[in-house]
Formats: structure tokens, sequence, C-alpha cells
């Protein structure tokens, strides 16, 4: 072989390493993780691309976002962990969490390394299946009392209920005086209607969970529950939540338990409402304790790319990143992270300080691999009782059987 053809060959072979070198280089870079959440409005969306990009760029790698609604997703994800196509880092829903991590398709997380510690106790729970951490919180939300304080001041009521005997008392004066509906009662509003009961049960002192995990709704603090808000059903209006949200805008309701979106919503709708937000009512001189929903992040537990994934959720929970979040999207709730939910950045007026107090005094859904299945047994009960189709000892009777079924058969 002469020089010439020896020396092409071996360019030929140097050219043929470097592209294979460059081809194996940019499939390296490459690397993907797929990441689904319920951020799904315009303005919400736009908030997680941008943080998204920025891990994009770090880290040099691919996230595929899918956007989810809260409608559907939940089945989506279900179907997805069945057909072995679920994405790598998935937002869920307080109450569902457990569903999944008892479905031992989650993958367990170190509390160490996610500094649990900085969490409150309640919102880990959810995260937590046999002791052992699979989600971890990312946003607390709670609901607080509205009130309209036009229509106090017209019946001589000076100041927010703080005590459950004032809400009552106050409600039925308003309604009674005829200047405006009481009070504002969830009817028939699946998914909605037992977050205004449990805050009842809780605040009267009461628990809906066993020491064995069982949840029991027939016993004294349910019937208490269930009789205070049948009554202060019949001081206003009942109704879905969005309509009440609508009635309170418009000046119409004098208090309901509402959450920070209502604060949006007067905002776009009626800027010169005259009202406030205040603490949830007590009993006996201690607190009223409010329902807290949150948004968890977990791993699937057959992801490919489970360190990276751990570093996208690290990168979520960051400080600047969680900041973000809340305050481009204030409706969204506070940091789940104690140390930031107080951000100065974050507390931009009274209402969001009251907001950020009562999540001291709040509660999240009871942890049940049923819970879905068992939240409407509960809220069919209350129907039955506020619709006056049975009493509330027919209706938890009745409530009751059905739940010990899901009691006995805890299977995903």
């Amino acid at each position: 072989m002469n020089s010439f053809l020896k020396t092409s060959l071996s360019k030929n072979i140097l050219i043929l390493i470097s592209l294979t070198f460059f081809n194996w280089s940019c499939v390296k870079e490459e690397v993907k993780i797929r990441f689904w959440h319920f951020w799904s409005e315009p303005k919400q969306a736009k908030v997680i691309k941008e943080i998204v990009a920025e891990f994009e760029k770090i880290h040099k790698c691919k996230v595929e976002i899918s956007e989810l609604s809260w409608n559907d997703g939940k089945t989506k994800l279900i179907l997805a962990f069945n057909s072995r196509t679920a994405p790598d880092v998935i937002e869920l829903g307080s109450d569902w969490v457990s569903q999944f991590s008892s479905a031992q398709v989650l993958e367990e997380l170190s509390e160490t390394e996610f500094q649990t510690g900085k969490y409150f106790n309640y919102s880990l729970e959810p995260g937590k299946y046999k002791n052992k951490i699979y989600a971890i919180p990312w946003i607390v939300a709670t609901r607080v009392l509205f009130c309209n304080l036009e229509l106090m001041e017209k019946s001589g009521i000076p100041t927010p209920p703080k005590t459950l005997d004032e809400l009552l008392f106050f409600s039925s004066k308003i309604n009674d005086d005829g200047f405006g509906y009481g009070f504002g009662a969830n009817g028939t509003d699946p998914h909605r209607l037992y977050k205004k009961i449990l805050p009842l049960i809780w605040t009267f002192g009461g628990e809906i969970v066993d020491s064995n995990g069982n949840i029991v709704i027939n016993n004294y603090y349910t019937i208490k529950s269930f009789d205070y808000y049948f009554k202060l059903s019949r001081t206003g209006i009942i109704e879905t939540q969005k309509q009440i949200d609508l009635l309170f805008v418009q000046g119409k309701v004098a208090f309901c338990f509402s959450g920070e979106w209502l604060l949006d919503l007067i905002t776009q709708s009626n800027a010169d409402l005259h009202f406030t937000t205040s603490l949830i009512p007590g009993v006996d001189g201690k607190p009223g304790i409010s329902f807290a929903g949150g948004e968890y992040l977990a791993i699937n537990k057959n992801s490919k790319n489970k360190e990276l994934a751990k570093t996208f959720i690290k990168f979520l929970l960051s400080d600047k990143n969680v900041i973000k979040l809340c305050r481009e999207i204030p409706s969204a709730g506070f940091p789940a992270d104690t140390l930031n939910f107080k951000n100065p950045e974050l507390i931009i007026n009274n209402h969001k300080k009251t907001f950020a107090e009562q999540l001291k005094y709040s509660k999240m859904t009871p942890v049940h691999p049923r819970w879905i299945e068992i939240e409407a047994i509960i809220e069919k009960a209350l129907e039955e009782v506020i619709y006056q189709k049975k009493d509330i000892q027919e209706a938890l009777k009745d409530a009751q059987k059905e739940i010990d079924i899901y009691n006995r058969n805890i299977s995903f």
C-alpha cells in the first residue's frame, strides 16, 4: 500500500473516530426526564416553563413537561403507572399520595437528603407510607374566613366572629335582618364539601382516624360537627364553592370559608368590595383548625434517571424557585418549607398574613390509600343531612358501613 493510501486511510479512521465521539457526546448530553404537573393555566404554565428552562441550561439536559388537569389527572397517572409509561417526576395532590405510595410505585426518598425537618409535621404525613417518605411537600395552602364588612356593619356587628358560636349567631342575624345571606354553605360539591366538615371535627376536638389507621366517622365529634354545619347552612344559602365565591364577590354573602383564589377573584371583579379575612373561629378559647391542601413531588420507582430526578426536585424546592412560584402565582399558596412561607416577598397584604397565620392551625386529609372513595361517602352522608333525607345518626351509621369496606380493603 503506497504512502498516499496509508495517509488517506489514517485520516478517514481519525475522522470516523471523531464523528463517533462527537455523536456519543451529543447523545450523552441529551439526558431526558419527564415531569407531569398540574399548573396548567397559561400564567402558571409560563412560570413552570421558566423554572424548567433554567434547570435545563444549568444541567445540560431536557425536561419534557406534560400539563395535567385536576379533573382527569389522577386517572392518567394510574394508567401511566399500570402501562409502565409514567414520568420520572410527578406532582401529586396531598390526598392522592398514599394511594400511589401504598402501591409501591414511588421511589423512597431520604429524610436527611431532603431535610424534612423544615416542614410542618402535618404536611409530611401525606408523603409517608409505613414510616418512610415517598413524596416531598412543595406547596401548602389553607382556607380562612372571608367576611363582608358592609353587611356586618348594617347588622351592628363590629368584628369578625372569633368562635363558632359567634359565627352561627352573626350569620343568623345578618340573614334574618335581610341584608344578605349570612353564610355560604357548600351543598352537593364533590371534593370540596368534605373540606368544610373536617375542620369542624378538628376544631371541636375530634379525629376521624383511629390508632389502627382506620377511618371512623360515627362518633360524638362528627355528630356534633354535622349538627353544627346543618344549622349554619340554614343561616344563608347552600351552593357550590364556585357560586358562593361569586356571591361573596357580589357582596351578597356575609361569611364563607374559602382559599386564596378568592382574593384574585375579588381583585379582578370587585376591587372596591369592603371585606376582610379572619382566622377560622374556634371553641373554648382555642383557635379554629382549617383544612390545608398541598402539592407534592415524587419520583417514579422505575425511573432510569433517579439522580437527575432528585436534583430536579431539589431545584424546584430551592428558595429561589419556590418563592418565585408563589410570588408570581399568589393563589398557589405558600412554600411548604416553613423557613420560606413567611417570606416578605409573599406577605404582600394583611390577607396573605392571615393565610400564613392560619397555616399554623391547619391539618391535611387523613392518610388512607382509599381516601378518594371515602371522602365521597362522607360527602354523601353530609348531603343527606343538609337536604334532610336522613337524620344525622342514620346517615353516619350507613356511611360507616360503607367506609368499613375500604378499611378492610386498602389495595391500590
